[in-house]
């Protein structure tokens, strides 16, 4: 086992809709799924692009809570925490024709982890951690957990859209101990105050003071590496993109994979700008790419995607 999910899963409910509604209004959706997602779609990312991984979060029991673990099961991630009496957290996913998506989320099981569960983690390479899960009743207990980690394990952390309502020091302890850090661009912004990508990718790494390099991702832009030696462009890839729910994680999944096979970040970074694009092609939340899929799209060249 290479990585340890630490981020909880959380079940998607994805309703692709014409348009988001006014307040008071309605509209009815053109198609409805169930999916697992929330720390899933960047630990499965990373199993599609052959990384060994194992699920540290919280499991519950209950109808989101079996959705999410017939999802482990089918990636060969198995939960590493015995499941709890409560269900899985559950998150509304609206997606227009463009592909951009709203959410509205209820936590469950995924944010009621508790020291003594955490501790009887295994140790592994990596381990991978997500700001979403440092706003639940576990937060505390998580933090502590990822900035005492062994020496032998890297951090990779995604402060996610939540980042400033995280609180103060459990930001600043995992921010302490992380190796790498990727944000999208707004993510970013919050946490340094610089919108410009370039120079947020530098502040970011700045940021973390042990961090390897740090990653300012950019849509369909592609994304911004900073690894002690200035701040590197990595281009986007032009596709259609219908469904743009889970590329972030995608990105995360993919990049942290290739380092653990011994790719050098922009090698790294390239792969997981196509692994990204190719996920937007697709409906649903967990739709990265195996990384002979994400090799072959790269072959193709930009004119053929």
């Amino acid at each position: 086992m290479r990585l340890i999910q630490l981020s909880g899963a959380v079940c998607d409910l994805v309703y692709r809709v014409p348009g988001l509604p006014a307040q008071g209004a309605e509209v009815v959706a053109t198609a409805f799924a169930a999916h697992a997602g929330g720390g899933f779609n960047a630990l499965a990312a990373a199993r599609r692009q052959g990384m060994a991984a194992a699920y540290g979060g919280g499991i519950g029991t209950g109808p989101f809570a079996g959705i999410v673990a017939a999802a482990l099961e089918a990636e060969g991630a198995r939960p590493l925490i015995p499941p709890l009496p409560v269900d899985q957290g559950n998150c509304v996913v609206l997606v227009e024709p463009s592909g951009e998506r709203s959410f509205v989320s209820v936590p469950g099981a995924e944010t009621r982890l508790t020291a003594e569960a955490l501790a009887g983690l295994p140790a592994a390479p990596w381990a991978m951690l997500s700001g979403y899960s440092l706003a639940g009743a576990g937060a505390g207990a998580l933090a502590s957990h990822a900035a005492a980690l062994p020496a032998g394990t890297r951090l990779f952390f995604d402060p996610a859209p939540i980042v400033a309502t995280i609180p103060a020091p459990l930001l600043r302890a995992v921010l302490a101990r992380a190796d790498w850090i990727s944000a999208n661009r707004a993510e970013a912004a919050a946490l340094v105050g610089i919108d410009d990508p370039a120079a947020a990718v530098e502040a970011l790494r700045a940021l973390c003071p042990r961090a390897q390099g740090a990653v300012v991702r950019d849509g369909p832009r592609g994304c911004w590496l900073a690894t002690g030696t200035g701040a590197l462009h990595l281009p986007g890839l032009p596709v259609r993109a219908i469904d743009t729910t889970g590329a972030g994680d995608c990105h995360a999944g993919a990049f942290l994979a290739a380092l653990d096979r011994g790719e050098d970040p922009a090698s790294a970074a390239r792969l997981a700008n196509a692994a990204a694009a190719i996920s937007t092609m697709h409906e649903g939340p967990a739709t990265a790419p195996t990384l002979a899929e994400t090799r072959a799209f790269l072959a193709r060249g930009p004119a053929r995607h």
